[in-house]
């Protein structure tokens, strides 16, 4: 078999499991997108702050993609989340991928949950430790793996638990604080990626590792724009010393070329708003709490607790046949099947924004009804 064959064959594998994708732009009311604020459609654009700014990252941050703009923005970052220090990068999976794989060495061991996302999975792979998955937010599972293998445990060798916080296609949130604590007492090092809460939780919005007063007690935390502050990028917080290592040792930092100076300029109005706008927060969890609240009316077994709703159909066709209802009828949701999630879970995940109207939610709620009871 040539090379186009195997790819054709492959698609056509594909095609008949209904698993192939296609790339399809946003059709009617957005509840597929992770722009929980709804900061896409009026956060700056431009202006005075980025008037003379360049367009282009032109080279590394090493070479002469760095701009003293970047500096500001990593300052301000810092002292969002009451931190040493943070880095923007290129985008979440390279923040995530770039972390693991710098910091864990070959020898140590991570303990990584269940449904971590595949940039996490990738990046523990690259590091080439041991990898041990415990059953998602079981923390008495997790402590047990951890007390089993701690007689064998080198005197040298690091031990790590990464998790979310808020689970992309769960929508729970991860146990931080008895996870914290687990960390402390087995001397592990705790890293949290807060890519779904990041501008959502707390008093100024940066996230649930700062709303629960974790931050002293986490390695490092990783942080997207592109989702709630609907900016390019993210970013890592840690301490400085973790900061120049990954300067000095990431690969994803040191070979890839530096957003453009421009887009921080993006970041400085994202984070002058996210940091005084409480009201959007607010709005965000209570038209959560009514979306949810539409559905347990209807009858739905609904996953997560906040703003990802997340509704496990099961065959991956009923999936498909759902989304496909609901689009016709003017919502834009999408179905989520293996390999994003497990055999068997396929699924429709509803994103909610604080500027979904609530009768639309209502409408969306009996849409979802029709859509699913008419292909059970």
């Amino acid at each position: 078999m040539n090379l186009f064959d195997r790819w054709s064959s492959e698609l056509d594998r594909l095609t008949q499991e209904n698993r192939r994708r296609s790339l399809q732009a946003p059709i009617g009311i957005d509840f597929s997108s992770n722009d929980y604020l709804g900061y896409s459609k009026r956060t700056p654009r431009a202006g005075s702050v980025s008037d003379g700014l360049s367009r282009s990252g032109t080279a590394s941050r090493l070479l002469s993609g760095q701009h003293p703009i970047w500096d500001e923005v990593e300052s301000k970052l810092a002292a969002w989340h009451h931190a040493d220090a943070a880095l923007i990068m290129t985008n979440g999976y390279a923040a995530n991928e770039g972390l693991l794989s710098t910091i864990i060495a070959s020898g140590d061991t991570c303990f990584s949950d269940q449904h971590n996302h595949a940039s996490i999975i990738d990046g523990l792979r690259l590091s080439k430790a041991e990898k041990i998955i415990f059953p998602h937010n079981d923390v008495n599972a997790l402590e047990a793996m951890m007390r089993q293998r701690m007689r064998s445990r080198a005197a040298k060798q690091a031990w790590f638990i990464v998790t979310e916080s808020l689970f992309g296609m769960e929508g729970d949130v991860a146990p931080l604080r008895e996870l914290a604590a687990l960390a402390e007492r087995h001397d592990a090092h705790l890293i949290v990626d807060e890519a779904h809460a990041t501008g959502c939780f707390g008093a100024a919005g940066s996230g649930l590792v700062d709303a629960l007063a974790l931050r002293d007690q986490v390695l490092a935390s990783v942080h997207t724009g592109g989702k709630a502050l609907a900016v390019p990028g993210a970013y890592i917080v840690g301490s400085r010393l973790l900061k120049d290592l990954l300067i000095n040792r990431c690969r994803q930092l040191m070979f890839t070329t530096a957003l453009p100076p421009q887009i921080a300029a993006w970041w400085l109005d994202a984070l002058d708003l996210v940091c005084r706008d409480e009201a959007s927060r607010t709005a965000l969890h209570e038209r959560a709490r009514v979306f949810r609240a539409e559905l347990h009316d209807r009858g739905f077994a609904v996953g997560g607790t906040h703003y990802i709703a997340s509704i496990v159909l099961g065959p991956d066709a009923l999936a498909l046949r759902a989304a496909r209802c609901l689009q016709e009828a003017g919502f834009d949701v999408r179905s989520i099947r293996p390999p994003t999630v497990a055999e068997g879970t396929a699924r429709l995940r509803v994103s909610i924004h604080a500027d979904h109207d609530v009768a639309v939610l209502r409408r969306l709620a009996e849409a979802l009804r029709a859509a699913v009871s008419a292909k059970v």
